[in-house]
């Protein structure tokens, strides 16, 4: 038989698991030929029991591969030179990547013809195949990952009584039509690939970090998460009008709710960046990838208008009570700045979307900046104590730390006695930040610190 091994063909003196490496290889390339029993050189072995080889290749064919092939894979004896042989003909497979199932869908179990050899897919090789087969919709693809856990998201469907069994994740597209997991699956997973960074800044540039964090796993311990720690930022701002308190939080919780869930549900997970959130003293920043759903203007979104880009996904966080109506997130944000004198920027670029939300308080702090102390001191009215102690500050307009000084002697003498938490809320301020001012104050002999740990409190001397 003067034949040689080639892209599309293949020799095998008797069966091997080679085989069904060989079969994956062909059905996810260009299909070919494997001939069973000639040796490499061409020259003809034969098989002596052929039904039972017969039944054996078969049988490895089916079990072992996914997803199943065998409508692609054909079986007939051809007697050479007096010889019984196998030849095995493969297509390329309509359900591409295929791979050995104890190996599951990565370079390890997925396999490609290169030449004469059988040699492991990339895994970008891999993602274009399941591209190419499953459609444009990152959702609706097939998984690369297929050992997926649900930890976070059993949790939350449990918190609502809603069922999650494996009829409802069918129905939910978290597996398909062939018991295979989806990038949809992937992304409620406790294996999600994506992440969300998180920092928060000193001042109103990004110069200095007080704190950072990466948050990762299923898309909704993300969101449960981050929401979270931004709440731990989300300071409330005390106001007294004589004897009426009046509580400002920096920014409304609906909007952070609302910028947080769009920026989870509608962003592009084909892109592999992270969602951005930054946290300064006047501002919020949440920047997503993906920018607008191709046929949308900002202005569209504005209005309500909703198309998304990830309309699954968007199933599920409407099936668990997280979002109301599509296309609701944006004009909810604007709406619960109405009232006020600042309101959100959105930018959209190809790429990107962001969405800036403004700190309510920061813009009323900085038109109190200037004391009730510091403005008797100027006009002559203090008393002796109160004179000396501003005079040893060496006040000035300038000096934001001598304000702050007088900021917090004012509100502890208007509160009598308060804690350094207190504080911290009035002038959203760090905890470092409070320590230090408060140090000070009590190192002047104008405040005196009582008790110890968590009961100390702060009062006039």
């Amino acid at each position: 038989m003067n034949i040689t091994e080639g892209a599309t063909l293949e020799l095998k003196r008797e069966y091997s698991e080679e085989i069904k490496k060989t079969v994956v290889a062909f059905a996810n390339t260009a299909g070919g030929v494997i001939y069973l029993g000639v040796n490499d050189d061409g020259t003809v072995r034969g098989i002596e029991k052929v039904d039972d080889e017969l039944l054996r290749v078969s049988n490895a064919v089916r079990n072992s591969i996914k997803p199943d092939v065998t409508m692609f894979v054909s079986y007939i004896v051809e007697d050479i030179e007096d010889k019984a042989v196998i030849k095995i003909t493969v297509q390329k497979g309509s359900s591409r990547p295929y791979y050995l199932t104890e190996k599951g869908l990565r370079p390890a179990g997925v396999y490609v013809r290169q030449g004469a050899s059988c040699m492991p897919a990339s895994e970008s090789a891999i993602f274009k195949m399941i591209k190419e087969t499953g459609g444009d919709t990152y959702e609706e693809l097939r998984s690369i990952q297929q050992k997926l856990t649900f930890s976070s998201l059993t949790r939350e469907f449990a918190s609502r009584n809603i069922p999650f069994g494996k009829h409802d994740r069918k129905r939910l597209k978290l597996v398909n039509p062939d018991g295979m997991y989806t990038n949809l699956a992937l992304l409620l997973s406790d294996q999600c690939i994506h992440s969300v960074k998180a920092a928060v800044f000193e001042g109103v540039d990004e110069e200095v970090f007080k704190d950072r964090k990466e948050f990762t796993g299923s898309l909704i311990q993300q969101l449960n998460d981050v929401y979270e720690f931004i709440d731990r930022y989300n300071k409330t701002r005390s106001v007294f009008h004589g004897l009426h308190r009046e509580d400002s939080r920096d920014y409304p919780q609906a909007a952070l709710r609302e910028a947080l869930l769009n920026a989870l549900v509608h962003r592009d997970y084909a892109i592999s960046a992270s969602i951005l959130i930054h946290i300064f003293d006047d501002r919020l920043e949440i920047v997503s990838v993906g920018g607008l759903v191709h046929g949308l203007s900002r202005d569209d979104i504005l209005l309500g208008v909703s198309s998304t880009r990830n309309e699954n996904l968007s199933k599920v966080f409407y099936r668990l009570m997280l979002i109301e109506a599509y296309g609701a997130g944006l004009p909810r944000i604007l709406n619960s700045y109405e009232s006020l004198s600042c309101a959100p920027q959105i930018s959209v670029s190809d790429n990107a979307f962001k969405i800036v939300l403004p700190n309510v308080n920061y813009e009323k702090a900085e038109k109190g900046a200037m004391p009730q102390s510091l403005k008797a001191a100027q006009n002559g009215d203090l008393s002796a104590e109160e004179k000396a102690f501003f005079e040893r500050l060496k006040f000035s307009e300038s000096s934001s730390f001598s304000l702050q000084q007088m900021k917090i002697y004012e509100f502890i003498k208007s509160n009598e006695v308060c804690s350094r938490k207190d504080i911290e809320n009035f002038m959203h301020i760090s905890q470092s930040t409070a320590g230090k001012v408060l140090t000070e104050l009590v190192n002047s002999g104008m405040v005196k610190l009582i008790g110890r740990g968590r009961s100390s409190r702060y009062m006039l001397s």
